[in-house]
């Protein structure tokens, strides 16, 4: 399968198309890295974290153990989530851009995407959402959170899954949903 160029559409600002050609250049080198073993682990680990497991382990790790605040955090990381998963799910369809994966294979990643849309990062929309949500309610756990959110985000463009701005993006719209749950729910 040869390399397809995304061509812009038609009345597209300059400023879009610079920054897709950019995201363009990015993915056809990390789908043409044969990264070492150890990264290719991570990814790949990060990825299935960000599918939720990851999510409802800390969720349950801090119902059972996270003290009198344990609902409030895991309310508030669940309602950002939820509004995430909206969020992502709706403008997937309106933006319509293809995913990294369907315009060039990877050279060693062979995950199935979720679906057939790029933009924005639904698994780092979650990851941001909750990570912050719980980092608010518990800042002794802020840097393993962050940890946790940063390795999905970057997992999902090593893996051919996003784009670095579907990822970005992602990342931004995870913490502003984050910092409204957590208002709502009483850690601001």
């Amino acid at each position: 399968m040869g390399v397809e160029r995304q061509t812009p559409q038609p009345g597209m600002s300059s400023v879009v198309t610079y920054i897709q050609h950019r995201d363009h250049r990015l993915m056809l080198r990390i789908h043409r890295w044969p990264a070492p073993a150890w990264i290719r682990v991570w990814m790949v680990a990060a990825t299935r974290g960000g599918d939720g497991w990851l999510w409802y382990a800390m969720g349950l790790v801090i119902l059972l153990f996270g003290g009198e605040q344990r609902f409030r955090a895991v309310g508030a990381a669940m309602a950002a989530e939820a509004i995430g998963i909206l969020l992502f799910l709706r403008l997937k369809k309106l933006t319509g851009r293809r995913r990294p994966c369907a315009i060039e294979p990877h050279c060693w990643a062979r995950l199935l995407p979720p679906d057939q849309f790029s933009f924005p990062s639904g698994h780092t929309i979650t990851a941001f959402a909750v990570s912050i949500s719980l980092s608010l309610f518990y800042p002794t756990l802020t840097l393993g959170l962050l940890f946790c959110a940063t390795s999905v985000a970057i997992s999902r463009i090593m893996l051919g899954m996003h784009f670095l701005t579907d990822v970005l993006a992602g990342a931004v719209m995870g913490a502003f949903l984050a910092l409204g749950a957590a208002w709502i729910f009483g850690a601001l």
